[in-house]
């Protein structure tokens, strides 16, 4: 078997994905395409012993027991209609309504690299480093053809998959349901971990066994959402941060999903993720194809931090484009909290002249500055400058800001329209909006119907116009409601949900396309909309409305089980802390900051002289340390959740970033709350070489192997929440 590359032997039927520690196997039985196995590197593969081809007599051309084989044999790809009653990938219907598609092997492409995905944001590689199998499936009845795309990456245990469907009948057929990944495993004892969460408590993990029947993971708010995540991980029970197996598969898609487990009847795990088939029907002509977005399954035997680790790596080499990706992201203080809509432009101007004072590269200029927007209840889609507040327009005061010294960027809401609107008075058809009911507002607006395309084109150009009159080098992209009343007087309405996603990546593309320079940071209400999809066109999103420091800590620990500190939007707020009133360290405010994009969230001309003196530390630390959060390794010690043990005595959340030649490292420890006569924690640090030695910026000096298994004992903090950063230099790099 190769280290690198697939492989099919024709002999056997098998087909072999093998990449740096990880095998990923098919196999051929009687024209179905079977899963065979995802986990640790195989280099010899001589039979099929996990179809159990001897327990089905069908497939000794015995018809008679046909649906005992469909409902037990481990389908690459699952299929309704046909005797497979386990959860399915594909409802397929005809003209007349019958649910039933049974696919067979028809013939497979290998090569070097990987096609993009038509109106899909997807994984990009080079052809030296990627390979790409296409495996394609025709129905048994003629009606369509499915391909399966799987794709692999030089020096990653990640496969990549992605669906296409072509309808090759004479009659139009109705997709009720596709889905973008299926594998099975036998069942040993595995949990499921998921993210789940509200507004403000966004992606706090969730760690649990599976039974048998099925467990659900699915948005249908017509974004990835808040309250769960296109992510799902099966791991060992005795999965641990360090040891242990680990499968986790996540979506680069934006819209509604569905992650499902079945633990079948005979102990078998199937484990799928795709489009949500709620409020799903695609209707397909003949000819006509439909592209599934692209699942990303991750394999680690090495625990859950190899797990992340791996798909961090992945985002920043496969999924993030933006110039900005290996780039400083300018230090920016944003106006919301500081002035909500209660602004004007000589506050903007102070706020900018004393943050430039302070080392703070930016201003970004929040919601409030268009039409009559005062609240919230107005002006959405009427974006002409309020020159009430802007007397010289958002040009003049960009060209004010950049005269302080500091670049400038802006709040957009571009998917929405307040009823109490121009832009509704005159168009209110724009809206979604379903004949007959009445339309449900949420925070006074309404969605814009982009599956139009003169709305789309409306959208665009309000934005564009902006950027092409200003030297604005930053646009905050936010989308603040779930879509109901999801129709559309021009869109099928089981259509609606998808083609709104397309049309969102369509205004992406064209953006990013027109203004390459552009910082693109997505938002929706925080982190209502943090996935892959939306990393394809921007290199960071808000993580979450909530900036409180203690808080932050589980939704930026959760969100890094996934994705890399590079893509997390994180400020320092003021305190008492605007959400849940709490007053943290001004230091701790930075610390937990440095873990993400990094920038401010508050009235500067507020605070206090000293407190203004420790932004200008912030600031240095952030230029010192960044390089290390985001290019290195990301470690959990002492986690804010059940993923890594904790004890009782235990008050402390700690993580650290080790570069990837291991030279350096920044290890932050928070402690949660003071105790009385309590000796300071010793810690066991991760990810350094065992065998340099680091210096700290006291002098003091350890080698990695004491580090990472006799420990590390922190300094005595004082107070709730107090916090410390420790940076760690190999002795010889010094030199």
């Amino acid at each position: 078997m190769k280290n690198f590359g697939i492989e099919f032997d024709s002999e056997r039927q098998i087909f072999a994905l093998q990449m740096k520690d990880t095998s990923y196997v098919m196999g051929l039985a009687g024209g179905y395409l079977g899963h065979l196995y995802f986990g640790k590197k195989i280099n010899h593969i001589s039979d099929r012993v996990a179809f159990r081809e001897k327990d089905y007599s069908f497939l000794e051309g015995k018809p008679g027991d046909k649906c005992t084989f469909m409902d037990g044999f481990p389908f690459e790809y699952g299929t309704s209609g046909v005797g497979d009653f386990r959860v399915s990938c594909l409802n397929l219907a005809n003209s007349r309504g019958d649910i039933a598609c049974e696919l067979k092997y028809k013939e497979h492409r290998i090569y070097d690299g990987k096609k993009g995905i038509s109106g899909l944001p997807a994984s990009y590689g080079s052809e030296a480093g990627t390979k790409t199998l296409e495996i394609v499936l025709a129905d048994a009845a003629g009606l369509c053809e499915v391909t399966l795309s799987y794709s692999i990456f030089e020096n990653l245990n990640v496969v990549a998959r992605s669906i296409s469907i072509t309808n090759i009948s004479n009659e139009s057929i109705y997709i009720d349901k596709i889905l973008s990944s299926c594998i099975e495993l036998p069942y040993k004892g595995q949990d499921i971990i998921s993210l789940h969460g509200s507004w403000a408590r966004e992606r706090r993990a969730d760690r649990r066994a599976i039974g048998h029947g099925k467990i659900a993971i699915e948005s249908t708010r017509g974004i990835s959402s808040h309250q769960e995540h296109p992510f799902i991980a099966l791991v060992d029970k005795e999965t641990t941060e360090s040891s242990g197996d680990a499968i986790g598969m996540a979506f680069v898609y934006s819209g509604n999903f569905i992650a499902e487990v079945e633990r079948t009847q005979h102990d078998v795990l199937r484990a799928v993720l795709g489009i949500s088939p709620n409020q799903f029907n695609w209707k397909l002509e003949p000819g006509e194809s439909f592209n599934a977005p692209e699942a990303v399954l991750v394999e680690s035997h090495q625990g859950l931090g190899e797990m992340s680790r791996t798909f961090h790596d992945f985002i920043r080499e496969h999924i993030i484009r933006s110039p900005y990706l290996h780039e400083q992201r300018p230090i920016l203080i944003n106006n919301w909290e500081a002035t909500y809509f209660d602004f004007n432009m000589d506050k903007l101007l102070e706020i900018a002249r004393q943050a430039k004072a302070c080392g703070i590269e930016m201003l970004v200029m929040d919601d409030g500055w268009f039409g009559k927007r005062n609240s919230d209840n107005s002006s959405l889609g009427d974006w002409t400058d309020d020159l009430t507040k802007l007397p010289l327009g958002v040009k003049g005061l960009c060209e004010k800001v950049n005269e302080i010294g500091l670049a400038m960027g802006i709040w957009f809401e571009p998917e929405m329209i307040s009823p109490d609107s121009e832009l509704y008075r005159t168009h209110p058809d724009w809206a979604l909006a379903i004949d007959g009911r009445d339309a449900s507002e949420c925070r006074n607006q309404f969605v814009l119907d982009l599956t139009r395309k003169e709305v789309v084109d409306y959208v665009y150009e309000c934005v564009a116009r902006v950027l092409r009159e200003t030297n604005i080098q930053y646009i905050k992209w936010d989308m603040n409601r779930p879509l109901t009343d999801v129709g559309s007087s021009v869109t099928r309405a089981g259509e609606i949900h998808h083609r709104y996603m397309l049309a969102v990546y369509e205004l992406m593309e064209k953006l990013t396309a027109e203004f390459p320079k552009l910082l693109l940071e997505n938002c929706s209400s925080g982190g209502g909309r943090f996935d892959m999809g939306m990393l394809y066109y921007s290199p960071q999103i808000w993580c979450s409305d909530d900036t409180d420091a203690m808080e932050r800590l589980s939704i930026q620990e959760g969100t890094a089980l996934i994705y890399p500190l590079s893509a997390i939007g994180a400020h320092v707020s003021i305190c008492p802390n605007h959400i849940v009133g709490r007053t943290t360290d001004f230091r701790t405010r930075g610390y937990v900051a440095l873990a993400g994009t990094f920038g401010y969230e508050l009235d500067i001309t507020k605070l206090s002289d000293e407190e203004k003196e420790m932004i200008r530390e912030q600031v240095a630390d952030y230029k010192k340390y960044n390089h290390i959060v985001r290019e290195g390794d990301y470690y959990r010690i002492t986690s804010c959740s059940d993923l890594v043990p904790r004890y009782d005595s235990e008050y402390s959340y700690s993580w650290m970033c080790v570069t990837k030649d291991k030279s350096e490292a920044l290890y932050t420890y928070v402690q949660e709350r003071g105790g009385a006569n309590k000796r300071p924690e010793l810690v066991k640090l991760a990810g350094l070489d065992p065998d340099a030695e680091y210096v700290l910026e006291d002098g003091r000096s350890f080698f990695g192997d004491e580090l990472m298994n006799v420990g590390f004992v922190v300094d005595k903090i004082y107070g709730d929440g107090a916090a410390q950063i420790y940076y760690l230099v190999e002795k010889r790099a010094m030199i």
